[in-house]
């Protein structure tokens, strides 16, 4: 008898069918990954089973330890012994951390909260973590992979049988990814069956005890992971065999697009403590220039400091076509010519409750447009191009951003900024949450705009998408520039040297 069976699980949009009687079961103990291209309905299905759609909202059924469930909503699932955590976190900031992790359930005694109790509680989930903070501190107040694990304190807090995980390590450090990792086979041990949803194949297969396929709503396939390799998976999950994920191709370069000179940026919270301290690069046309570092090491905050968009004190000279420019906004940003596709695509990158077209067009509304007033046709003339060269899947451009798979969202960013024209283009985890297949489409973007003559920098935690991809890599450490490696000398050894200050 399995611990979770979900038979033919149907759900539709208007005019899109996001499951096609999906079934799927898992084992109580078993660490069971779901994997599949964005789209392909993964989160949806973790929708059904977590009551975000109820019951009446799709076809099929939901059994738990062979008995019949019919959700109403995310505590009728709770309740039965469900716990998931999203890849976009849903902590209240305002909040302290102990009051995140119990929400919704505080303990309480004579009908009012036990703080005491609550707080005691939360300490001791987070020392299981080993997450060495005080459960009073606004979660606000923390770094994101911390909240992931908050969140992920939280979903503990509720002694689920099923724990389903959708991207949790997009934003952990490696040490914070093994410790999380440690705990889930703690779990599996005690008996909880494990939904695990990544694109990062390396983790699937390290931690799987079985794989299920998903492409376009429907099951492709249910393994073994001890029987599939990553490149069977890849194929199944895209439909066909894929090749060198990273093509070699050799940029042109040419004059020098973007200098920086002496930048030094400091925290928000602390203006005594540098983030970016002192670091001087150039980027030339065709170039993609790759920074690297560990989390911390003031990779984003060098980016939007450049940008005008760094909240904290900074200073730098910026030089765009060998011309000292003057970027205090992010609009001065854009008028000289420059782009930014940020790390956080909801909170930076679209307003969701805007249309594709919308949130296409918003950066570069006074060329595409007019200035004084707009017209739609030709918004929608030019937002067609990159739908259709960065393959969207949307019925048209009238489609809402928020209904949108992750790997889709980030490709509505990516065409925003490149109907600004920019002259140097930064990417900032381009290819965070997104799939293997959308990964190859976004590589081969960046190629495309490089051979064309766009200055392109490109910040990821994945090393080896910065090395297969960058001309020449910057490495930070503690907001300093550790190294700078040509594409022929960097190599997995030097670059991980300099980001822990070994080099």
């Amino acid at each position: 008898m399995p611990l979770l069976e979900m038979r033919n699980i149907v759900k539709e949009f208007p005019g899109v069918k996001a499951l096609d009687g999906v079934s799927f079961t898992l084992e109580a103990a078993e660490f069971h990954a779901l994997v599949g291209e964005n789209g392909a309905g993964k989160s949806t299905l973790m929708k059904v089973l977590s009551g975000v759609y109820p019951v009446g909202n799709y076809d099929g059924e939901i059994l738990i330890e062979d008995n019949p469930q019919q959700f109403r909503g995310i505590r009728d699932s709770e309740n039965a012994g469900v716990a998931i955590i999203f890849q976009e976190l849903s902590l209240v900031k305002e909040l302290t951390v102990g009051e995140n992790i119990f929400l919704g359930q505080e303990p309480s005694k004579f009908g009012v909260i036990d703080w005491s109790e609550l707080y005691h509680r939360a300490s001791t989930l987070l020392r299981d973590l080993h997450l060495s903070i005080d459960p009073r501190v606004p979660v606000g107040s923390l770094g994101i992979g911390q909240q992931q694990l908050v969140e992920i304190a939280k979903a503990l807090s509720k002694k689920a049988k099923i724990l389903v995980l959708d991207e949790p390590t997009a934003a952990l450090t490696e040490s914070e990814v093994a410790t999380l990792f440690d705990i889930l086979r703690k779990l599996k041990t005690a008996g909880v069956g494990m939904i695990y949803i990544s694109h990062k194949l390396d983790e699937v297969f390290e931690m799987s005890d079985r794989i299920t396929v998903l492409r376009d709503g429907r099951t492709v396939a249910t393994h073994a992971a001890s029987d599939l390799t990553k490149e069977k998976v890849i194929q199944l999950m895209v439909g066909r065999d894929v090749g060198d994920i990273f093509p070699k191709v050799e940029h042109e370069l040419g004059d020098i697009a973007l200098e920086i000179r002496n930048l030094t940026a400091h925290s928000i919270d602390n203006p005594n403590k540098k983030v970016v301290d002192d670091v001087s690069f150039s980027v030339r046309k065709g170039e993609v220039l790759g920074i690297a570092g560990l989390m911390g090491a003031g990779r984003t905050e060098l980016l939007m400091a450049i940008f005008g968009a760094w909240q904290g004190t900074y200073g730098r000279e910026i030089f765009v076509d060998g011309k000292l420019v003057a970027i205090n906004s992010p609009a001065d940003a854009i008028s000289n010519g420059v782009g930014f596709v940020t790390e956080d695509r909801k909170r930076f990158g679209l307003i969701l409750e805007q249309t594709i077209l919308d949130n296409m067009t918003l950066a570069g509304l006074r060329t595409i447009s007019g200035k004084i007033l707009t017209n739609r046709t030709k918004e929608m003339m030019a937002a067609r191009t990159p739908m259709e060269s960065l393959r969207i899947k949307a019925n048209s451009p009238m489609t809402v951003a928020g209904t949108l798979s992750g790997g889709n969202q980030q490709k509505v960013v990516l065409g925003k900024w490149l109907l600004t024209g920019p002259k140097v283009l930064f990417l900032d985890e381009p290819t965070r949450g997104i799939d293997v297949g959308a990964k190859q489409e976004i590589y081969a973007e960046i190629n495309k705009l490089a051979k064309q003559g766009l200055a392109i920098v490109l910040v990821s935690s994945e090393l080896p998408e910065v090395l297969g991809l960058a001309d020449r890599i910057l490495v930070l450490h503690e907001g300093k520039l550790a190294a700078e490696l040509t594409r022929k000398d960097a190599t997995p050894e030097k670059v991980m040297a300099a980001a822990t200050g070994n080099n």
